[in-house]
Parts: C-alpha cells; sequence; structure tokens
C-alpha cells in the first residue's frame, strides 16, 4: 500500500550491512501513528523479539517473520539442532495466533532434509514464497470481499442510495497486520478504490488501541473516510441504523468456524446478532487450524502485561511520545489479548478462495475434505 505516495510492504529482505548476509526489515508499529520508522533485524532473536514485543505483529505478518527468522537462525548455525531450537523459540513468542506455527512449520519442512549448507538459502526461498502467498490471498479476500460491500450497498432503500456504506472493524487487519493489503481492511480498500462510498467506524481497540493507532493511520494513507470510536459505541450505532456491516479479522478459525480475534471481538458480534447486522470475518487459509472443532475450549488465549491495561502510551504536547498511567498504584490488571466468537454469530467468512458460511461444511467446500 501507499505512504505518501511511496509503496510499501511490511518486511522485506535487507543486507543489514553485512557482505553476503540477508536481514529482514520491518516497519516498526509500536511507533505508529506519531513516527514512521523502519527497524533491520539481523539475527533469529532480533526476529523473536520483534514478534514478542509487537514491533511487528498480525497473524499473517508474525507468519512471514517467524518465517524469515529461521532463515537468520540458519545463516548463523545452519544443524539440526539449531533449527529446532530457532523453531521452538519463534513458535513460544505468540501462542494464539495459528499463521507462525503453520509458516514455521513450512519453512522446517523444506530445509529438515537439505544438506546444512543448502538451508538458509532453502529458507529464504520459503518464507519469500509465503510472503508472496500472503500478499495475493490477501487481495483475493479483498475482491471476495468487495462483491459483499456491492450486494450491501445495492440493497439499501432508495433514501439511502448514494450515501457512504458503514462499516465498522475491530482492532487491526490491514495491510500493516500482513504483508499487504490485509484481511478485513482489504475489501474497504477495494471498494474506495473501485469508486464505492464508504466510511469506518473505528474501534479505538483497548489495551493498546491499535484501532486508533493503526486502523486509522492506514486507513488516512489511503484517503479512506473514517471515524475513531470508543470501544463501547459500537453497539449504540447499530441499534440506531449507522451501521450496514462489521468486518473483522481472525488470528485462528477453527474448523468449524469458531473465530478467535482480539479481544472484544465477542460483544461486537453479539450486539450485531441483536440488531441484524451482518458479521464478516476475513481470513487467508493460514489462520485456519483444521486441528480444532471448539474455538473457546481449545484455542490458548495469550496473556499480556497487566501494564498494557494500566497504562496507555501516546504523543504529548511535546511532541515526544510517552506511558502515562491510568489506574491507581496497586490496581490488578487482567489482559487476555483475544477472545473467541462462536461460527453461530457469524454471517460468513470471506476467504481467499470465497465466501463460505462459518461451519466445518462451508469450509471443506472451500478447502477440499483433506484440508
Amino acid at each position: 500500500m501507499n505512504i505518501d505516495g511511496r509503496p510499501w510492504r511490511t518486511i522485506w529482505l535487507d543486507s543489514g550491512g553485512r557482505s553476503g548476509l540477508d536481514a529482514i526489515a520491518v516497519i516498526d508499529q509500536t511507533l505508529l501513528p506519531h513516527r514512521f520508522s523502519t527497524r533491520t533485524l539481523v539475527s533469529c532473536d532480533e526476529a523473536a523479539e520483534a514478534i514478542r514485543t509487537m514491533v511487528v505483529r498480525g497473524a499473517p505478518l508474525i507468519g512471514v517473520t517467524g518465517a524469515y527468522g529461521l532463515m537468520l537462525a540458519l545463516q548463523a548455525d545452519p544443524s539440526d539442532g539449531a533449527l529446532a531450537a530457532a523453531f521452538e523459540q519463534l513458535n513460544a513468542t505468540r501462542p494464539t495466533a495459528i499463521n507462525l506455527r503453520w509458516a514455521l512449520e513450512r519453512v522446517r519442512g523444506r530445509v529438515q532434509p537439505l544438506p546444512p549448507e543448502q538451508r538458509a538459502a532453502a529458507a529464504q526461498a520459503e518464507a519469500a514464497e509465503i510472503a508472496e502467498e500472503d500478499v495475493a490471498m490477501c487481495e483475493a479476500i479483498g475482491e471476495h470481499g468487495l462483491g459483499l460491500l456491492q450486494v450491501l450497498a445495492a440493497a439499501r432503500p432508495a433514501e439511502r442510495q448514494g450515501e457512504p456504506l458503514n462499516v465498522l472493524t475491530h482492532c487491526n487487519a490491514g495491510w500493516i497486520a500482513t504483508v499487504d493489503w490485509g484481511t478485513a481492511l482489504a475489501p474497504i480498500y477495494k471498494a474506495h478504490r473501485a469508486g464505492l462510498a464508504i466510511h469506518v467506524w473505528v474501534d479505538e481497540t483497548r489495551p493498546r488501541n491499535q484501532g486508533a493507532s493503526l486502523t486509522a493511520w492506514e486507513l488516512g494513507r489511503e484517503g479512506v473516510p473514517h471515524t475513531v470510536i470508543v470501544d463501547n459505541a459500537g453497539g449504540h450505532l447499530m441499534q440506531h441504523g449507522l451501521v450496514d456491516a462489521v468486518i473483522v479479522g481472525s488470528d485462528r478459525t477453527t474448523r468449524s468456524g469458531d473465530v478467535c480475534n482480539k479481544i472484544g471481538t465477542y460483544l461486537k458480534a453479539l450486539a450485531a446478532r441483536d440488531n441484524g447486522v451482518p458479521f464478516y470475518v476475513a481470513l487467508p487459509g493460514s489462520t485456519i487450524d483444521w486441528t480444532i472443532d471448539d474455538g473457546v475450549a481449545e484455542i490458548p488465549i495469550e496473556a499480556r502485561s497487566a501494564e498494557e491495561v494500566t497504562h496507555i502510551q501516546g504523543r504529548g504536547a511535546d511532541g515526544a511520545i510517552a506511558s502515562v498511567q491510568l489506574s491507581p498504584d496497586g490496581s490488578a490488571g487482567f489482559n487476555p489479548a483475544f477472545d473467541v466468537t462462536p461460527a453461530r454469530l457469524v454471517t460468513a467468512l470471506i476467504t481467499e478462495r470465497g465466501v463460505a458460511p462459518a461451519s466445518e461444511a462451508g469450509l471443506r467446500g472451500l478447502y477440499g475434505a483433506t484440508a
């Protein structure tokens, strides 16, 4: 996507100033929206730390970063032991998003049969392939989602024809959560470029405020009209007919169609169901966990620092980025990073292969019985 007229991706190969060796460069998302900066990662340790601290985040992007992290590890030591250690180190960084393990397993499967001297190059090739696939999948998600938005716009009553279509989204599932295009925002970008009048309600998405900081930043760069709202405003907007659809992303989707996404997604799905608002989930096939049926019971939910709840980061009047304390000293904080929306609350899943009901039958219809 574009930043100040220049096309960018979220991750790319970079020498890192090291002759004969590859590194990776990423956009540092912890500094957005107030500062745009890139960071070069030259080791597996640095890749793992970037994932853990959310310099990079979003299920598809951390998968690609993990894949390149294995490349960095194998450049330093291509032995079986180093491969196993790097796999476990990277896989342990974020336990909820399935894309990370999926990408790591792909790279490991490609390099393990090879002699050590060929492993780093093979890991680079596989990671690059995963990255290109992600771009293609996200753009396809955008095309399929665009069709849904066009149908919704055409079905509105005559007095609303020509008005912007109002879409609510939660957290950030845009291009900076992937390599490019995004998942939940890809249909919105496609609609905007196709000339469909569209407006996005952006949940702030506490506690890290990834909607207010990241989604709003993305949409602004692309010229998409949007309004940032507090997390608890969505239901009110739906009650008053101000939301035509909800589109969110997913960090892990079970074979039965349960969706694990940023904490607070479940509440939006409940409000959407109560108000007859379609609730769509956009995801690539790499986000589907075919081994899990019951998302509430089986998906591990990452517990993050209580400080993310008790403190908040922002830019002060002097331009400096700082963290300030919200809660009284001694107050405990509880910070599950994700929740699970049962399939019964999901109108449809938007994937790179098409749109399907949130069910095992629906997903098998797209991906086959042996997926």
